[in-house]
């Protein structure tokens, strides 16, 4: 029983009314059965989503007890023997001195004999006693004659203004934006360790001016985004005041470049690549990619890959597609296989690059007469030039795992915070995550990297550049 043996314009779901149900009874009793089935698999969905689930479906939305049991490991985890051991390192810096000596035996209380044997032993804690420091700063005016104006220092411990030091918002910031702790478990830890007392308000604030004070360094990731060779794209939705928005990611080895817009169309794009990009732009299929003119374009093959697979788990193809899932599968493993092997003579290597261009050809132009099969089809005529660039430049991978992992750690600050309830609160996200992940990126300490900045920020004027 197919779908069009139903009266038109009928569709099975809760909008399914009294005249629909009559219309579905006249066609008989094959008709009936095939709706009442239709709609039991609905409920079904509905009550369990994991049923639906897709090999893209988030693993936050299947409950556990629906996902499959990972097999156990066949080596025992850790280093092999015969390699050195690991452990903690020796510290650098002994604060305090302790030496520890029994009275007498613990096992018969008898009186013990002195061997004048010691070993030693380093233990590394937090200072029972963690509270912040208060400083009163008194500013001296001076009169400048030259100038005919008072003028007075900046204390550089702190932002203009503002009660709390460079510190404290810097680290609360990293806590939130880069390791994604809600804002009141920072109140928790603040209020209770630290002994500083905070509310989630002026954390807000703060953060809104360290956004404002470091917004040229995320300009500066952008500008440097657009002049590298190779740049990864991905997004994925995001709340903003209870509205869908998307977040865009834009990475590569030394920067990560996060945008918080409404469109996942060219519009938002257009904000990023606000000139033309020389460079290699790596992405999925979304077609909104398609409008970014400029360099040599990369698409992600384990994409194609995911789609085959999902044809055939959730999809009816017919009977010719497994010979297209065939050719296509031994096309995309021969290019990668090509490009993970040694390197070849360039005319060798050309030649086997043109047999698969040759091969790609004909897989577009072979009339497969199946529906799933045309619709790849038609992606591989509009991305043909874009599926084998990894084969030209060695700095290009066949896939956008890069872009993957780079907006995993803003999916789980997602997950914790349920986004932001501002657009303000958006752009500082947006800010902050950039600046916190570059930094990580490129290996600098990044509490003393902004906290140095800021101080030469107040005391000057001029906030310095991004480390390089």
């Amino acid at each position: 029983m197919a779908i069009s043996a139903l009266p038109k314009g009928i569709s099975l779901g809760p909008s399914l009314d009294r005249a629909q149900a009559e219309a579905i009874f006249t066609r008989g009793k094959e008709a009936v059965i095939f709706a009442l089935l239709e709609m039991a698999k609905q409920l079904a969905e509905a009550r369990n989503p994991a049923s639906a689930a897709t090999p893209s479906t988030p693993s936050g939305m299947i409950p556990v007890y629906e996902k499959p049991a990972i097999s156990s490991r066949n080596k025992r985890p850790g280093r092999k023997k015969g390699h050195p051991g690991s452990g903690r390192k020796r510290p650098e810096r002994i604060d305090h001195y302790e030496e520890h000596r029994l009275p007498c035996c613990p096992h018969c209380q008898g009186r013990l004999k002195r061997l004048g044997e010691t070993r030693t032993r380093y233990v590394e804690d937090i200072p029972e006693d963690l509270r912040s420091q208060a400083t009163e700063h008194t500013i001296h005016r001076d009169w400048c004659p030259r100038c005919k104006k008072r003028v007075a220092p900046q204390a550089p411990d702190a932002l203009p203004n503002a009660r709390l030091g460079n510190r404290a918002v810097v680290l609360s910031a990293w806590m939130h934006y880069g390791l994604g702790t809600t804002s009141q478990q920072i109140v928790d830890v603040f209020n209770h360790h630290l002994q500083m007392k905070i509310s989630k308000g002026a954390l807000s604030q703060m953060w809104h001016r360290l956004r404002e004070t470091l917004f040229s360094w995320y300009e500066q990731i952008q500008q440097e985004g657009l002049a590298s060779a190779v740049l990864h794209g991905d997004e994925t939705g995001w709340r903003v005041a209870g509205k869908t928005h998307w977040l865009w990611c834009f990475s590569n080895p030394r920067l990560t470049y996060y945008l918080i817009d409404r469109s996942r169309g060219e519009p938002a794009l257009r904000k990023f690549f606000a000139e033309e990009f020389k460079g290699t732009l790596i992405s999925d299929f979304w077609g909104a990619y398609n409008a970014i003119t400029g360099g040599p374009r990369q698409k992600c093959l384990v994409h194609l890959f995911r789609d085959l697979e999902h044809v055939e788990k959730y999809k009816n193809p017919g009977k010719h597609w497994p010979i297209f899932a065939k050719k296509l599968r031994r096309l995309l493993g021969d290019a990668i296989r090509l490009w993970k092997r040694e390197e070849r003579p360039p005319p060798e290597h050309a030649s086997r690059r043109a047999c698969l261009d040759k091969r790609l050809q004909e897989l577009i132009e072979t009339d497969w007469r199946d529906p799933q099969a045309d619709r790849l089809v038609k992606r591989l005529r509009r991305h043909q030039n874009e599926l084998f660039t990894f084969l030209d430049h060695a700095d290009v991978p066949f896939e956008n795992n890069h872009a993957e992992r780079a907006i995993r750690p803003a999916v789980i600050i997602r997950k914790n915070s349920y986004a932001n309830r501002s657009l303000r609160g958006a752009d500082t996200q947006a800010v902050l995550m950039s600046i916190f992940r570059t930094l990580k990126q490129r290996g600098y300490d990044l509490l003393d990297s902004v906290i140095q900045a800021l101080k030469t920020y107040v005391t000057t004027g001029i906030l310095p550049s991004l480390p390089p």
